[in-house]
């Protein structure tokens, strides 16, 4: 999904250090070109993240909105009451329908009340021990799964081998009558997306954000969570590791055994920090005919140093994890602003640990250099977001280092796609995505 509107950890530190003689440092607010749901950005942005899945069948406005009315600015515990409410009220629909009888209107209540459970728990990581976290989320997979179980078509579902975890994936095969659309023209062989998320991006995001476009187009869509993400993070209790190749592989391997995939137009996608993970996985993972970047990421570890105060990133690089996590802590129990809580929560949850300067070393060893780049044996679609803050500049400067293998793609701010990774305008992401995936997959090369 995303990745917190700003992260904002300059402002979080000039809390602790203007007490220590330690320069304090301006931090711009954010702007967005996006009509705000709520007074706090954070929850402006989280809120207009779901009223996104609208346009892929997982949420509805007047739903999302009902909700944004009622929660109050900089109280989490509001939001995960609304959405809660709305999520309970939702699945007594689903549940109260004769699915037999009555299957799209079942599955689309579950589907959305899917989402909203997923909302209900966005906030809560700030106690990696709240009951809460694995109770919604199994309120998530228990209604995503009984909707796709309804679809014309469900998906398979299975869990590869990963190194002590469990790799999920959920594997969507297109109508037969869209087969005549898919490039591949040979016969039950498709073309196929291998989607990841980010952050704290779920893999039931993606099929709201791209599935629908991918399979209207007689591809094949793939979805898979690695570690720190919320089904591996929560069953396996493992966060981010930096060999992401570790966790993409075993799927390529996968994909690679079956007669319906096109083994030389498999394509990696990643969305938010995703747009870092697909990447660093192609710097090993070299059997794919393409990569998609979106939003292009080359360290988000360097995105949330340079924010900053000098004093403090010293502190950090000098090594002591002593004194710079008794800082952050310091701050963090002063401030009121949902950016820097949640950044810090989400941060230590999805990482798992309990130290900042752990979860910043554990960032930095996923950064992508130009020696790795070079590494990169296809193209890569680069999307950039005209007012994406998260780490503004990575995108040109991937494409720059990527050079010829590089697709850049600027999604504009004048036709409302210029959010972090086009969110809100998912149909022009997959238009300009989707578009280009064709024509590199009109003109395949075989991989071994």
């Amino acid at each position: 999904m995303r990745l917190g509107s700003s992260l904002c950890i300059g402002a979080l530190f000039t809390l602790a250090t203007a007490s220590r003689s330690i320069p304090n440092v301006t931090v711009t607010n954010s702007t967005t070109s996006i009509y705000q749901l709520s007074s706090d950005s954070e929850f402006a942005f989280v809120l207009e993240t779901f009223l996104s899945f609208a346009n892929g069948g997982g949420a509805a406005t007047g739903e999302i909105l009902r909700a944004a009315s009622q929660i109050k600015p900089g109280d989490m515990e509001s939001f995960y009451r609304e959405f809660k409410y709305l999520a309970d009220q939702i699945a007594d629909q689903a549940t109260s329908v004769n699915a037999t009888r009555f299957p799209v209107s079942a599955r689309e209540a579950h589907l959305r009340a899917s989402s909203y459970y997923r909302a209900a728990d966005f906030f809560l990581h700030g106690n990696a021990s709240d009951p809460r976290i694995q109770t919604l989320w199994d309120s998530v997979l228990d209604h995503y799964d009984t909707a796709m179980k309804l679809l014309p078509h469900p998906p398979e579902q299975v869990e590869l081998d990963g190194t002590e975890y469990k790799i999920p994936i959920y594997f969507y095969s297109p109508p037969k009558s869209s087969h005549a659309n898919a490039t591949s023209g040979q016969g039950k062989r498709l073309p196929t997306i291998l989607i990841g998320s980010g952050y704290d991006g779920a893999q039931q995001d993606s099929y709201h954000q791209l599935g629908k476009e991918v399979l209207a187009r007689g591809w094949n869509f793939v979805t898979y969570e690695g570690p720190g993400q919320p089904t591996v993070r929560r069953q396996s209790n493992i966060g981010f590791i930096p060999d992401w190749w570790n966790v993409v592989t075993p799927v390529v391997d996968w994909l690679r055994t079956r007669d319906d995939v096109d083994t030389d137009r498999i394509a990696l996608g990643g969305i938010s920090f995703g747009g870092q993970l697909a990447p660093l996985a192609a710097t090993r993972e070299h059997r794919l005919a393409a990569v998609l970047a979106i939003d292009g990421m080359l360290d988000l570890h360097e995105r949330t140093l340079q924010q900053f105060p000098a004093s403090i990133q010293k502190l950090y690089q000098s090594g002591n994890k002593t004194a710079f996590d008794a800082i952050v802590w310091e701050a963090y129990k002063k401030t009121t602003d949902t950016s820097q809580i949640w950044g810090i929560d989400q941060g230590l949850w999805s990482f798992k640990t309990s130290s900042p300067f752990e979860w910043m070393t554990k960032m930095n060893k996923m950064a992508i250099d130009q020696t790795m780049l070079d590494n990169i044996t296809c193209p890569v679609f680069v999307a950039s977001g005209q007012d994406d803050h998260i780490a503004p500049g990575q995108p040109e400067r991937m494409a720059r280092m990527l050079g010829d293998k590089a697709y850049y793609h600027l999604f504009k701010n004048n036709v409302g796609a210029g959010e972090h990774c086009a969110i809100g305008a998912e149909p022009q992401l997959a238009m300009a995505t989707m578009d280009w995936l064709d024509e590199v997959f009109e003109n395949p090369t075989s991989r071994s």
